[in-house]
């Protein structure tokens, strides 16, 4: 039986300041290798978006949104779907944004218009508005470690899953994000946290027999556990 496999955490440049390659560069790798859609997940205002972050909220999420739409252009044209998220960041007292941060899918656009107060609230209070309006949000990478990483946080009660495979991330931390997932009883999801597109060594691929036709099958499907999820070698590499 045909798997109908999803990409469900990408970044793109320029709108991801770390993003190495363009939307359509990735779209045509995921279609390449027969993916059926593919969420354009770039980081969210407040976190390593590639604009001034003194700019008023509007034009940062105008900006924000340039790289999602090219990419509904380039998969209409490449054949393959493409769904919004985002990736929002908990701000560290030493000023850093990234290193805990959580993925949202199922909130179109104009939501995020209608609320700019996600960026400044604590995040456990912008988690649950966002749970509340019918977002799903996963914890990305909830062990990953860095330099500028000030200590590991979990926010089991404000989540509904967690990215227990990040194919950028060892393995181990994998194994512990799928621990704090039972501990929990959350939902799982995969993905690549691909910034640079057919370079990507490895992937995380989320596949259902069913395709996926819109963010809110998207989420459907995660909660009704119908996702299989693993980490896969790129066959192009």
């Amino acid at each position: 039986m045909k798997k109908f496999k999803y990409e469900s955490h990408m970044h793109t440049w320029p709108v991801s300041e770390c993003g190495k390659a363009d939307v359509r560069e990735a779209l045509a790798f995921y279609q390449k290798i027969g993916y059926d859609g593919v969420f354009v997940t770039n980081h969210f205002i407040g976190g390593n978006i590639n604009f001034d972050h003194d700019a008023p909220y509007k034009d940062q999420l105008d900006f924000y949104l340039t790289d999602y739409e090219k990419g509904l252009q380039a998969g209409k044209e490449l054949g393959i779907k493409v769904f919004f998220g985002v990736e929002l960041a908990q701000k560290f007292p030493n000023g850093h944004w990234g290193g805990t941060d959580f993925l949202v899918y199922g909130l179109p656009p104009a939501w995020y218009y209608a609320h700019p107060e996600i960026v400044t609230l604590e995040k456990p209070q912008a988690l649950d508005i966002i749970r509340a309006a019918g977002g799903l949000v996963s914890q990305a990478h909830p062990y990953r470690k860095d330099s500028y990483i000030e200590w590991i946080r979990l926010y089991p009660w404000n989540i509904d899953a967690v990215e227990v495979i990040n194919a950028s991330r060892p393995d181990f931390e994998s194994g512990l994000g799928a621990a704090f997932a039972d501990a929990y009883g959350l939902l799982k999801t995969a993905g690549s946290d691909n910034h640079k597109a057919g370079k990507a060594e490895w992937l995380g691929c989320m596949s259902t027999d069913t395709p996926i036709n819109s963010e809110a099958d998207f989420v459907k499907a995660v909660r009704e556990g119908a996702f299989d999820i693993d980490k896969i070698k790129n066959p192009l590499i």
